[in-house]
């Protein structure tokens, strides 16, 4: 089956650059985003490139390239069901926040919503590919609604998880180590297979494309965030103790990185990993263990969630007893807000549980982000529910200028690595701040030496005294 019509519903984090790249890579498939959210599709078409929802390095210059072209951006979701003949499912699956497996379990509600649709839509038969991620067996709960509410059409589910590294994700998406792909055993599993296979051959050789069974597929898009969150978590749990001891966590990386069993990658220690699939993902995998009554599986992996939860508190909770046990009324200047440089993505990011300890007691913060926008980092302080909007806009104020940022401030936290903060004027930023000035920093960026050299009583995760 050859593919000439895609549609993916969901224009976010993922399905936006995929899309983008698939269509770059295949000009001669159409390639249709479709989204309920009005204003997300109304940026993806914005002339203005610097204004789309989503921030890659290299994204601009290839939605550039192929929109119009082969790539199109629509709130027309039916339309584009009905002409597709392979159609992605890229919706949020966020952690449950009510009932059954609250806290733990993915909340299916949008991708039920997307099979209930695409069954009434459909006139063709049509392959469907699961692009959210999800939790093990959501492919056998979307076919037998497929099945069962539809219009008699053949459906095929697939399983084709996203690794991408928010930051390198066209990067990564232009060359990946590999890409998986899951379904049924069947002859016409095996046929959707070799369908979204060929679509990927246009640029990723054949060595790359893993076919595998479609629980496979699930389970392994899972475990690949569960042991790279687990690498974090281990290694700040040694951060604290090399604070204690008197090492320096970037030097017991290094010498651990060169051993060819462990190897160098997720070894950075910071304030903690954030972002839309370590956290959830791994709660997924808690509940999935303790559903099958693993309980000491669960307990397992549950513990490097609360490695990270402790690795935020205990950074502003540093703060605070550095500044003389108390915060209160003083100005913290936050560089960084998203979960991580090069991306505008700020799900789970440490700043958030940062800023909610602080303002807990009584701080008066300041954020500058460059790529993040003023509403993205209330509404992140909203949704935890802590206070009210309105206190929140009291004591958190948003800048877009990193000077006026610390001017005036007791402490910088540094929490997020962009590559700019290491290129400030860190004299000129001494000299408005009060004194001692000092920098706390989350991320393990800054040159300890010529900080202190200037004046700074400084901090680095970490690294004893």
């Amino acid at each position: 089956m050859k593919i000439k019509n895609i549609c993916c519903i969901g224009a976010g984090y993922v399905g936006g650059p995929t899309m983008a790249v698939i269509a770059k890579q295949c000009p001669n498939i159409k390639v249709t985003v479709v989204d309920i959210n009005e204003a997300r599709i109304a940026a993806w078409n914005d002339d203005n490139l610097d204004n789309l929802p989503v921030f890659e390095p290299g994204l601009d210059a290839i939605v550039k390239e192929a929109r119009g072209r082969n790539l199109f951006f629509s709130t027309e979701v039916d339309k584009a069901i009905d002409e597709a003949e392979m159609i992605f499912i890229s919706v949020n699956t966020p952690t449950k926040t009510y009932g059954k497996g609250k806290g733990m379990a993915a909340d299916l509600k949008y991708i039920e919503l997307c099979a209930r649709q695409i069954a009434r839509v459909s006139k063709q038969d049509k392959i469907i590919v699961e692009k959210s991620t999800l939790p093990v067996r959501t492919a056998s709960a979307i076919k037998d609604i497929l099945d069962n509410t539809g219009n008699d059409v053949a459906f095929q589910i697939l399983s084709n998880p996203e690794f991408l590294a928010e930051g390198t994700a066209v990067e990564d998406l232009l060359s990946p180590d590999r890409v998986l792909i899951g379904g049924d055993t069947t002859p016409e599993g095996t046929k959707a297979i070799e369908a979204l296979a060929a679509v990927y051959a246009h640029w990723v050789p054949q060595e790359r494309i893993l076919r595998t069974n479609v629980w496979s597929s699930e389970l392994s898009k899972l475990t690949a965030n569960a042991f790279l969150a687990q690498r974090v978590s281990s290694i700040n749990a040694m951060s604290e103790i090399c604070e204690k001891t008197g090492a320096d966590v970037n030097e017991v990386s290094k010498a651990i990185g060169m051993d060819s069993r462990i190897g160098a990658k997720f070894l950075k220690s910071s304030v903690g990993f954030g972002g839309s699939c370590f956290q959830k993902d791994i709660l997924n995998l808690v509940y999935i263990a303790k559903s099958y009554g693993l309980n000491e599986v669960a307990d397992y992996w549950e513990q490097v969630i609360l490695m990270n939860e402790h690795q935020k508190q205990r950074f502003s909770d540093n703060i605070v007893s550095t500044l003389y046990n108390t915060v209160s009324g003083k100005k913290i200047a936050f560089l960084g807000w998203a979960f991580k440089k090069d991306t505008n993505d700020t799900r789970e990011s440490a700043a958030i549980k940062v800023a909610d300890n602080l303002l807990n007691e009584q701080a008066e913060i300041t954020v500058f982000d460059p790529k993040v926008v003023e509403e993205r980092i209330y509404a992140d302080l909203d949704y935890l529910n802590t206070r009210s909007s309105e206190e929140n806009r009291s004591l958190l104020k948003v800048e877009n200028n990193p000077y006026e940022t610390c001017k005036s401030a007791h402490a910088i936290a540094v929490l997020t690595e962009w590559d700019e903060f290491k290129t400030y004027d860190w004299k000129q930023i001494f000299d408005n701040m009060q004194k001692p000035a000092f920098v706390f920093d989350g991320r393990g960026i800054l040159d300890k030496e010529v900080l202190e050299d200037i004046g700074f009583v400084y901090y680095k995760i970490g690294t004893g005294q």
